[in-house]
């Protein structure tokens, strides 16, 4: 039955929704906030997402084509300013990258590019700047961060800085990364003259990568260096038979690829 002003319930009626009225508008209004913030942000940030994988998409076409054009020795005087220019480009494009999405994968990889262009050039000392910026990225990924700090320590050795490696190079990482570890740490060893410690480390190194099956020759070819003769390490076993019909192409979806380089 519907309340009208003379019934005997609706001055309670009235009463409470003068007082609850107030803090039930704000309840709604507060949901309301809270629905359309979340849309705003959901799309914003998909939007975000979406140009920064743009840009990185272009960096990656540009690297590709300064990486291929970089290992011709016959450049002609105008390929090779071409060649200049694209690095420039590629440097410029980076950087927009960072500024704007500094804290994305993709500023990460596109880091990871400048670092390693940085390598081939033979500039550790910027290479080791730009690695800094990137292990300064918080992905919240421990084998990103151990990608990084690996390829970061080996560039403080490469500038001659064996104590900064080898400061780096013994932060706590994933098991994946041991024998990666353990092997750099032989070469800081070695830099540094302490020779025990270094076969100490490559051993480590050697029994780890047993251990999955795995060989590394260089590693191998710094033990024998140090006249340490490596036990042969068995290899691993194909989980796969042989068919008797012939192997069909597989199809890879590239969609599941993130660019990781490895750490050697």
């Amino acid at each position: 039955m519907a309340l009208t002003p003379n019934s005997p319930n609706a001055d309670n009626s009235m009463q409470a929704l003068k007082q609850y009225g107030s803090y039930i508008v704000t309840a709604i209004l507060l949901a309301l906030a809270a629905y359309f913030g979340w849309t705003y942000w959901q799309n914003n940030h998909a939007r975000v997402d979406t140009v920064a994988a743009d840009q990185y998409a272009d960096i990656q076409r540009l690297n590709e084509e300064v990486s291929i054009a970089s290992q011709n020795p016959d450049l002609e005087a105008q390929a090779q300013e071409a060649l200049a220019q694209s690095r420039t480009q590629l440097d410029e494009n980076i950087d927009a990258l960072v500024s704007t999405h500094g804290d994305s994968v993709y500023a990460w990889q596109a880091l990871m590019i400048k670092a390693r262009q940085q390598v081939d050039s033979d500039d550790f000392t910027a290479a080791a700047e730009t690695l800094k910026q990137a292990l300064a990225i918080d992905l919240g990924d421990a084998g990103l961060e151990a990608i990084t700090r690996l390829r970061y320590a080996k560039t403080l050795l490469a500038t001659g800085d064996a104590d900064a490696a080898l400061s780096e190079a013994n932060n706590d990482m994933p098991s994946s990364f041991e024998a990666s570890q353990q092997e750099l740490l032989g070469d800081i060893y070695l830099v540094q003259d302490n020779k025990d410690s270094a076969i100490k480390s490559y051993n480590n190194a050697w029994e780890l990568l047993r251990s999955r099956q795995e060989t590394r020759a260089v590693l191998a070819l710094k033990m024998e260096s140090l006249g340490i003769t490596p036990e042969p390490i068995a290899e691993q076993a194909s989980l796969v038979q042989e068919s008797a019909t012939p192997e069909q192409p597989l199809v890879v979806d590239s969609s599941e690829s993130v660019a990781v380089e490895t750490v050697q």
